[in-house]
């Protein structure tokens, strides 16, 4: 069953990608299938003189993060109470190989296929609690940062994609434990209705959790590094288009923004996102291959719309700076 859920989440983050892939192919053949990807994709300003049918309002994205945050606090405290109580950590593998070896071979396997689930289920808590400061800081900027106008809208599918990504992407980052999580929180929470408080276990997440982390070794530390690095950046980004949408007195006014990485991409805060999924992906030690699709849909979408982005700043500024890149620098 665990192998199902990864390779659903695989397939999901495939077909995702898949249509973003096809319609980026530059042929005259493939417009009109272009034209349809774009018409779900458009929101907010690249909206305006589209349709408005099967649309919502953009202020929704609050839906996104509310949802995420729960979600992904749920992950993070079931999967941290699993591996405290189920799956004590001991790094480096050597120290157990090492004492097991006068046992036998049999004992080695054992011990190392112990300490691999154990490493597993802590770098997940790792891995979710890098996801967890990610969507907090969405959820607060979407309340007191972003000022949506009432006339931004997206389409409908585009608001259950989100929905969508936001339930997906922390479950891919502990996929690879899922199971044994659901097995472990599911027999707590039948043992807490059944037997009682005083009948369960007590768990307590306690100083050990912080150094089990820090025995993760020195690459996911290395990849929460470059996740810090686009998470600052990415506020700092929002807070400039935040501060630009209050500073526009008119209901269709647009302004260029200004400021940190938008002085070299048109689409800062969506490059940004791509330095923070890069930076999950150097944290799960890059050997997760769901991890890895997740990542290049994150790259699709952002660049798929990030084009979008560029020419409507063109169109619409004749004055726009040309030396701007649409979303990676000296890429695209």
């Amino acid at each position: 069953m665990e192998m199902s859920i990864v390779l659903l989440l695989r397939l999901a983050w495939i077909a995702g990608t898949l249509p973003i892939v096809i319609a980026s192919i530059p042929s005259s053949k493939l417009n009109w299938f272009c034209g349809a990807l774009l018409g779900l994709a458009k929101r907010g300003k690249t909206m305006q003189s589209s349709s408005q049918k099967f649309t919502v309002s953009q202020r929704l994205f609050l839906h996104f993060y509310i949802v995420a945050s729960v979600w992904t606090t749920f992950l993070l405290v079931s999967t941290s109470i699993y591996a405290h109580t189920m799956a004590p950590f001991a790094y480096p593998y050597a120290d157990s190989a090492i004492t097991s070896f006068s046992t036998g071979h049999s004992s080695i396997k054992s011990d190392s296929s112990k300490i691999g689930s154990s490493y597993t289920a802590w770098l997940s808590v790792f891995l979710l609690l890098l996801m967890e400061v990610q969507v907090l800081r969405r959820l607060y900027e979407t309340i007191y940062v972003f000022n949506y106008r009432p006339a931004a809208r997206m389409h409908i599918m585009g608001y259950f994609t989100g929905l969508f990504f936001y339930i997906a992407a922390p479950l891919s980052l502990c996929c690879d434990c899922a199971l044994e999580v659901y097995d472990f929180t599911a027999k707590l929470v039948i043992s807490f209705i059944v037997k009682g408080k005083g009948y369960m276990r007590e768990t307590e997440l306690d100083f050990s959790l912080v150094l089990n982390l820090c025995k993760l070794g020195w690459l996911p530390w290395f990849g929460a590094t470059i996740f810090l690095w686009g998470w600052i950046h990415q506020y700092r980004c929002h807070r400039i288009l935040g501060s630009v949408r209050k500073c526009s007195k008119q209901v269709d006014e647009y302004v260029v923004p200004h400021g940190d990485w938008f002085e070299v991409v048109s689409s800062a805060h969506y490059l940004s996102e791509i330095v923070i999924y890069a930076g999950l992906v150097v944290a799960s030690g890059g050997a997760n291959l769901t991890i890895w699709l997740l990542f290049v849909f994150v790259v699709a979408n952002l660049a798929f719309a990030a084009v979008e982005t560029h020419k409507w700043y063109l169109q619409k500024f004749e004055d726009y700076p040309c030396n701007r890149y649409v979303i990676i620098p000296f890429v695209l």
